[in-house]
C-alpha cells in the first residue's frame, strides 16, 4: 500500500487516526515508566544500605551514608548540647548552663534511622514518589531533641540550693524584761519541673536563650512584729494601774507584768498579726477573788411618805447593782495598753433597780397608811436599845414589790458587832445569855404584828422558847402568842406582800421605848379579825437557881435569867376582801416554863430554901 493511499485511508477514518496516535502516545508512556523504574531500581541497587540522594539534616549531606556513618557526622555536626548556652535568671543572680547540663541530648540514632528509611517505607508508589521528591527538591530529616529531665533536674537542684529559703514566722519573746523580736522570712522555692518546661521549647528549636528560673514564694503570716515589740516594751516600761469605785487600786509592777505578758498571732480580715496583751488566765486568778467585795446588789432608792403632800420624799438614792466583767476586764485592759495607757478601770454588768430615785406614789400605787403598830420595851438596856435602833433602821424606808416575800434575816443581814450591833441578852438553848443582837426580836416581832395586822401572807414565823414580858407591853398589847423570833440565818421571819400595790415601810424610835411600824400602799379592801385562845396549860416556872461564879465578890449576887411561867396560846386570823376569804391562819405557841437563875460570889449566903447547881 502506498503512502498517499494509506493517508487519503486515514483522513477518511478519524477513529482511526485517534486510535493509531493512542497507541503511539501508550508506546511513549510505557518507555517512559519502564525507563524510569529502571532507574528507580538501579539507584535502590547502588544505594543498598545506604541512604539516598537528596537526604540531609541539620545542614549535612547524608547521601551514600550507612546509618553508623550518618550518626558519626551528624554527631559532629550537632554541638548544640555542649556548645549552646541558658542562661538562667533569678532577679540579679545568674547562672549560664549548657543545654546539655539541663538534660538536653540529640537523638542522633533516630534522626539517622529516619534518614534511612526516606523512599523505603510505604507501597511502592510511595516509596518511589518520597524517592523522587529527594532526588529533585531535597529530604531533610529535622533534628531530634529528648530532654531528660531527670538530668535536667539534678543541675538545677544545685541551684536550687542556693535560691530556695525557708519561710520563717516573724516572733516575739521576753527575757526579764528585754523584749526580742525575730522578723519573718518569706519561703522561696524554685520549682524544677515548671523550669524544665519552660527551658523545654527553646532548646527543642536549638537557641541560645535566658530563662527566668520559676520561683514559687510563700509568704509567713506575719513579717513584721516590730510594732508589737514596741508596743510590748511600753507596756513594760511602768506599772499597770487597776482601779474601781469602791476598791483598789492594784497595782502590778513591770516584773509582775512580764510575767502575764502574751503575743497572740490572730488571723482577721485585715490579715495575721501578733495581739500583745495579758495573760486572761493569770489577771482571772487576781480578779476572781476580788469579785464578792466588788459585787453590789441593786438598791431600790427609799423614800418616806409626806402625810401633807401625799408625795414620795426622797431618802436614800437608790443603787446600781453591778458583778464583776471578767471578759469586759480583760478586753479593757488589753484594749488600754495597746494604747500606751497603763490605769484601768474595772469592767462590770450593771443592773438597775426597779425602784429608781424619780419613783412617785402615784406609778408605786401608795396614797395612804394601811398598817401602823407599835411594840414597847421599857427597861431595855442601852445595848438592847442599840440593836433595835441598827436593826429597825434597816427597813426605815423600804419598797416591798407586789408578790415579793419579805426576809427579815435577808434584809438585817450579818449580826455582829462589825454591823453595828452590841452584846446584849438573848435566848440561846435552853438558856438566856449575852449574846450579840439582843433586841433584834424586839423588831422581828414588831414587823410580824404589822404584816399580821395588816391581812399579808405569813410565811415563816417562830415564837420565842419562853415567855418575853417586853412583847406585852404597852397600849394595845395583843398579849402572849404574837411575837416572832429571829437568828439568822437559821431562824427567819417572812412575809408576802400579796396585795397589787407597792408597800413602803417607815419605822420610828420614841422616847427610848417604842418602836413604830407602818405600812404606806393602797388599801384592797381587805378586813381582817383575829382571837386567841389566851394562856392555856400554865405550867409554873421551876424555883430558881443559884450557880456560884468565882467572878463575883462575896455578897454579891446577879440575876443572869427571869422565871417564866410556861404555856400554849392559839391565835385565829381571818382575812377577807369583798366575802373572799383570803388568808385563814391558826398560830400555835408553846412557851416552855422558864427558871430564873442568879450567880453568887463565894461565901455569899443564899435563902435558906434556895436551890444550888451541883447540890
Amino acid at each position: 500500500m502506498d503512502l498517499s493511499r494509506s493517508v487519503s485511508r486515514l483522513t477518511s477514518d478519524p477513529a482511526l487516526l485517534l486510535r493509531r496516535a493512542g497507541l503511539l502516545v501508550a508506546g511513549a508512556l510505557a518507555a517512559s515508566l519502564a525507563t524510569a523504574l529502571l532507574f528507580f531500581l538501579a539507584v535502590r541497587l547502588v544505594y543498598s544500605g545506604r541512604i539516598l540522594p537528596g537526604v540531609t539534616s541539620a545542614g549535612v549531606t547524608l547521601s551514600g551514608l550507612t546509618q553508623p556513618e550518618a550518626e558519626i557526622a551528624l554527631g559532629a555536626a550537632v554541638a548544640y548540647p555542649a556548645q549552646g548556652h541558658i542562661l538562667l535568671r533569678d532577679g540579679d543572680h545568674t547562672w549560664l548552663a549548657t543545654p546539655a547540663q539541663l538534660g538536653v541530648v540529640i537523638d542522633v540514632p533516630g534522626m539517622a534511622r529516619e534518614a534511612l528509611s526516606v523512599g523505603r517505607e510505604g507501597w511502592l508508589g510511595a516509596r518511589v514518589a518520597d524517592q523522587a521528591r529527594a532526588w529533585f527538591t531535597g529530604r531533610p530529616v529535622g533534628v531530634r531533641v529528648i530532654l531528660d529531665e531527670p538530668a535536667g533536674a539534678v543541675y538545677l537542684d544545685t541551684i536550687a540550693g542556693e535560691v530556695d529559703r525557708p519561710l520563717v514566722e516573724a516572733s516575739l519573746s521576753v527575757q526579764g524584761l528585754d523584749v526580742s523580736m525575730v522578723p519573718g522570712q518569706i519561703g522561696r522555692h524554685l520549682d524544677i519541673p515548671a523550669t524544665l518546661q519552660a527551658v523545654s521549647p527553646l532548646v527543642s528549636r536549638l537557641y541560645d536563650a535566658e530563662v527566668p528560673l520559676v520561683i514559687r514564694e510563700s509568704p509567713p503570716l506575719v513579717l513584721d512584729a516590730s510594732a508589737q515589740a514596741a508596743l510590748a516594751r511600753e507596756i513594760l516600761s511602768q506599772p499597770l494601774t487597776i482601779v474601781a469605785e469602791g476598791g483598789g487600786p492594784w497595782v502590778f509592777d513591770p516584773p509582775a507584768l512580764a510575767a502575764m505578758l502574751r503575743f497572740q498571732r490572730v488571723v482577721d480580715a485585715q490579715g495575721a498579726r501578733y495581739q500583745v496583751g495579758l495573760d486572761s488566765d493569770q489577771l482571772a486568778g487576781f480578779l476572781v477573788p476580788l469579785a464578792p467585795e466588788l459585787q453590789r446588789s441593786p438598791q431600790n432608792a427609799r423614800f418616806i411618805f409626806n402625810d401633807e403632800t401625799r408625795q414620795l420624799d426622797l431618802l436614800q438614792s437608790a443603787v446600781i447593782g453591778r458583778e464583776l466583767d471578767l471578759p469586759g476586764t480583760f478586753e479593757s485592759i488589753n484594749a488600754i495598753l495597746a494604747q500606751g495607757g497603763h490605769q484601768v478601770e474595772l469592767a462590770f454588768e450593771l443592773t438597775a433597780p426597779a425602784v429608781g430615785d424619780d419613783a412617785t406614789a402615784e406609778s408605786l400605787g401608795i396614797t395612804e397608811n394601811v398598817v401602823n403598830v407599835s411594840t414597847y420595851f421599857r427597861g431595855s438596856s442601852s445595848n438592847r436599845l442599840q440593836n433595835i435602833i441598827t436593826s429597825a433602821e434597816a427597813f426605815h424606808g423600804l419598797l416591798i414589790a407586789p408578790g415579793e416575800t419579805v426576809s427579815m434575816a435577808d434584809i438585817v443581814g450579818e449580826i455582829s458587832l462589825d454591823t453595828g450591833y452590841a452584846e446584849a441578852l438573848i435566848i440561846y438553848g435552853n438558856r438566856t445569855i449575852k449574846g450579840v443582837g439582843g433586841g433584834v426580836c424586839q423588831v422581828s416581832t414588831t414587823l410580824f404584828r404589822a404584816a399580821f395586822m395588816g391581812g399579808y401572807q405569813i410565811d415563816e414565823r417562830y415564837a420565842h422558847a419562853y415567855r418575853v414580858s417586853y412583847y406585852e407591853q404597852g397600849p394595845g398589847s395583843p398579849g402572849p402568842g404574837l411575837d416572832a423570833t429571829v437568828f439568822p440565818p437559821l431562824v427567819d421571819f417572812r412575809f408576802t406582800n400579796d396585795s397589787a400595790y407597792w408597800i413602803l415601810m417607815e419605822t420610828y424610835l420614841y422616847n427610848h421605848n417604842q418602836l413604830q411600824w407602818k405600812f404606806y400602799s393602797t388599801s384592797d379592801g381587805r378586813q381582817v379579825t383575829w382571837s386567841s385562845s389566851g394562856p392555856m396549860n400554865v405550867k409554873e416556872a421551876p424555883k430558881p437557881l443559884y450557880k456560884e461564879n468565882p467572878d463575883l465578890e462575896e455578897g454579891e449576887i446577879d440575876q443572869v435569867d427571869f422565871e417564866a411561867d410556861g404555856m400554849d396560846v392559839v391565835v385565829h386570823r381571818t382575812v377577807t376582801r369583798s366575802g373572799e376569804t383570803l388568808h385563814e391562819d391558826t398560830i400555835r405557841t408553846h412557851y416552855l416554863p422558864w427558871r430564873a437563875i442568879y450567880e453568887f460570889g463565894p461565901g455569899t449566903e443564899l435563902p435558906e430554901d434556895a436551890i444550888i447547881e451541883g447540890e
